[in-house]
Order: C-alpha cells, then sequence, then structure tokens
C-alpha cells in the first residue's frame, strides 16, 4: 500500500485495485477498481482527465487519508500487538 499512499500524501490523484490492503489503505481517497479490468482502468483515468472538480476533491481527501499514517504510528500498532501475544 505504499506506493498509493505516498502519491496521496503528494496530493495526486490515485487509481488503484480494489484487492488486498488497497481499499483500507486508500478507502475513499481514490478510485478503486478490479485490476482485471481494463475497461474500468480506461473509464477511471479519462474521469480523472475530464473531471477537475474530481482530480480536486481527490487530491485533498488523498492528502487528508495520507496524514492518519505514519511510521511512529506503525511502530507503536506493532508493539501492542506484540504485548498482547506474549
Amino acid at each position: 500500500g505504499l506506493p498509493p499512499l505516498e502519491a496521496m500524501q503528494c496530493g495526486t490523484p490515485v487509481i488503484t485495485s480494489n484487492t488486498s490492503s488497497l481499499p483500507e489503505v486508500v478507502g475513499d481517497a481514490g478510485i478503486m477498481i478490479n485490476p482485471t479490468d481494463s475497461d474500468q482502468l480506461c473509464q477511471a483515468m479519462l474521469d480523472l482527465v475530464n473531471n477537475t472538480d474530481l482530480r480536486n476533491q481527490l487530491s485533498q481527501k488523498g492528502r487528508d487519508r495520507a496524514q492518519q499514517f505514519s511510521w511512529s504510528k506503525c511502530a507503536k500498532e506493532t508493539v501492542e500487538i506484540y504485548k498482547t501475544i506474549t
């Protein structure tokens, strides 16, 4: 999930797969598509190219969403998980 998260942190609208951990990372801050559906990918790209409001909205939502993630938070949560299993 790092590449979409890094893109969102930069304000880049994200189109990503709707599988694995990506929906959890991106949330509603990006466009999620079936990775095997080329028509969905084409439509998502056209939507971003042709819709300035959508681009701006996803850009801002992406920056906001990316602020919810940090290495410090990841480390703290990982330590807490280890504490519960020992």
